[in-house]
């Protein structure tokens, strides 16, 4: 079993009903139609987003790699959500040999992953030396008061505004915005930093 410490969402443990599930795995089926070819999901927590994948696509694609900095985590998810399709790897989305030692990816899952790290600059530029050209990004976070400002989350370094959301997607050709409150997500241009949406979901692609 593993200890819920209350960093990662654990399905087994949280009502049907529970807003940060039902959230959580809004954003996997919402990104499945854009699953194909080689995946990686980058801060895969216990797995169940990868295995909604790997189930939910198993006919389009090749695999899908779940990555969490945690071995326990790791652990658990290869006993709870075995798929031929998925595998585990036990990694820091913020060390740059990541990249060499993982290779390169068809489409890039993150969420809920940017407000947990301080090497922010370093996680993105891993992210987009692991996407092929042509490839896609689906990245989210909850919006907040801004970068270095502290949240009151205990587990977040602090939570970007909108503006800051979307300025980390200048090197892709192509990025549209979604906003996410609960189950909803729909499109969102965020034009200004006045928060419409909780939840912020970006669609990028290189």
């Amino acid at each position: 079993m593993l200890e819920d410490t209350g960093e990662r969402v654990i399905p087994d443990n949280m009502n049907i009903l529970n807003e940060l599930l039902i959230e959580h795995i809004a954003r996997y089926h919402f990104s499945a139609s854009y699953a194909k070819g080689r995946i990686l999901d980058f801060a895969s927590g216990t797995g169940y987003g990868t295995h909604i994948i790997a189930k939910r696509r198993k006919a389009h694609i090749d695999e899908i790699v779940g990555v969490d900095i945690d071995r326990a985590t790791i652990e658990y998810a290869r006993a709870t959500y075995y798929h031929p399709l998925s595998s585990f790897v036990q990694g820091d989305v913020t060390d740059p040999a990541i990249v060499k030692q993982l290779g390169m990816f068809d489409v890039i899952l993150s969420f809920e992953t940017i407000e947990h790290i301080h090497e922010e600059e370093q996680f993105m530029d891993n992210i987009f030396s692991m996407l092929k050209p042509g490839g896609t990004l689906i990245i989210s976070t909850p919006f907040g008061k801004g970068r270095g400002i502290p949240s009151g989350q205990e587990f977040h370094v602090h939570q970007l505004k909108p503006s800051e959301f979307k300025a980390l997607f200048t090197q892709y050709k192509d990025v549209q915005y979604y906003g996410q409150k609960s189950a909803l997500i729909e499109p969102a241009d965020f034009p200004t930093d006045v928060l419409t949406h909780p939840l912020g979901i970006a669609v990028c692609r290189k």
